[in-house]
């Protein structure tokens, strides 16, 4: 049995490289200044150093596509450990208010500091995610404070709830602290909020690097917790397991992921929501499978996102966030109708 599930984890892992693979492609060789292939193995190489595909390869097209592969990533992973935690299939990031909190926070550093930092600094870039994670955990907190039930557990549909009613609120904030910001700041936030990778560059990518090297594994060791916790809590708790700190650290590993991808991209949701329901389909319940899976789809999401975004709607842009909101909307719809059976 596990031998096959390892087999077909190995199938599915493939393939999902496969469809990155064809996403990266697509995304940079097509666009406003089209290169042929050729061009592009030529750039990478350094074999045929042309001044124009260098500066649209390196600069331009090559930095957001590995930042929307990190991103992405982050939050697939972050969705699959939430999910776990709270034993509550509806559970996403976006729709608890954590990107709500990252959000705002990091909206709040922008407005106190603009024209004191440049906000696209070293400085600056490396210091956001703080911020961001100071709102993720102020959001979680207000989480666990509406949504417990009177028995001391998190109750999934109180859980639903207080994630909206705080996610409403953190953006209210977010708006009117976006307001009193000057109109080339107010601008930059705007689009920023909307969950787009646009303007990305390697200071995003260096910044997220760390982050993802420490949080991802710290997570995926603790895949057989996060499997214990599908159990009543009596269970695991029998088990020698304890749930409180258990439960602290996945979500505080989680939070910070959401938080530095808020951080460089927005808020960009449902990403977290669909990445862990496809990884359960294709590879089983099992989160040590599961984790890295849910992390692949979540990726080639983002950057099959922000390709349709750009290009099917040239010369206009579409923000990678509203694109993935188009195809996430019906689907929690739908999973929201077959809670309800």
């Amino acid at each position: 049995m596990r031998n096959g599930a390892n087999a077909r984890f190995a199938l599915v892992f493939a393939g999902l490289l496969a469809v990155i693979a064809a996403s990266v492609y697509l995304s940079l060789t097509n666009g406003t200044f089209d290169l042929s292939v050729a061009d592009v193995m030529k750039t990478l190489l350094r074999l045929d150093r042309v001044h124009e595909h260098e500066l649209v390869v390196f600069e331009f097209r090559l930095p957001r596509i590995v930042l929307g592969g990190l991103v992405g990533f982050a939050l697939g992973v972050a969705g699959s450990v939430i999910q776990g935690v709270t034993r509550n299939a509806l559970a996403d990031p976006g729709i608890l208010g954590i990107n709500a909190g990252a959000g705002m926070a990091v909206v709040l550093f922008m407005l106190l500091l603009q024209g004191e930092m440049n906000t696209t600094g070293w400085l600056a870039v490396f210091t956001m995610p703080l911020f961001g994670v100071a709102g993720g955990l102020a959001a979680t907190a207000m989480i666990y404070v509406f949504a417990r039930s009177r028995g001391g557990g998190l109750d999934p549909q109180r859980l639903i709830l207080a994630g909206i009613a705080i996610s409403s609120g953190f953006g209210a904030v977010t708006l009117y602290a976006s307001l009193r910001m000057n109109a080339r700041d107010f601008e930059m936030a705007a689009v920023w909020l909307t969950g787009s990778i646009y303007g990305a560059d390697w200071k995003f990518v260096a910044m997220m690097l760390p982050w993802l090297l420490v949080l991802v594994p710290f997570l995926w060791l603790r895949a057989n917790v996060l499997d214990l916790f599908q159990l009543q809590e009596s269970s695991v708790k029998g088990l020698g397991v304890s749930m409180e700190r258990e439960r602290n650290r996945l979500l505080l590993g989680s939070i910070g992921l959401v938080s530095v991808s808020v951080a460089v991209s927005g808020s960009i949701g449902f990403v977290g929501l669909l990445g862990p329901h496809i990884a359960r389909r294709l590879v089983g319940l099992r989160h040590r499978l599961s984790l890295p899976i849910s992390g692949l789809v979540g990726a080639a999401m983002v950057i099959a996102g922000d390709l349709i975004g750009r290009s099917v709607f040239a010369p206009a842009e579409l923000a990678v966030g509203i694109v993935i909101s188009i195809i996430g909307v019906p689907y929690f719809v739908y999973l929201l109708i077959r809670a309800r059976k």
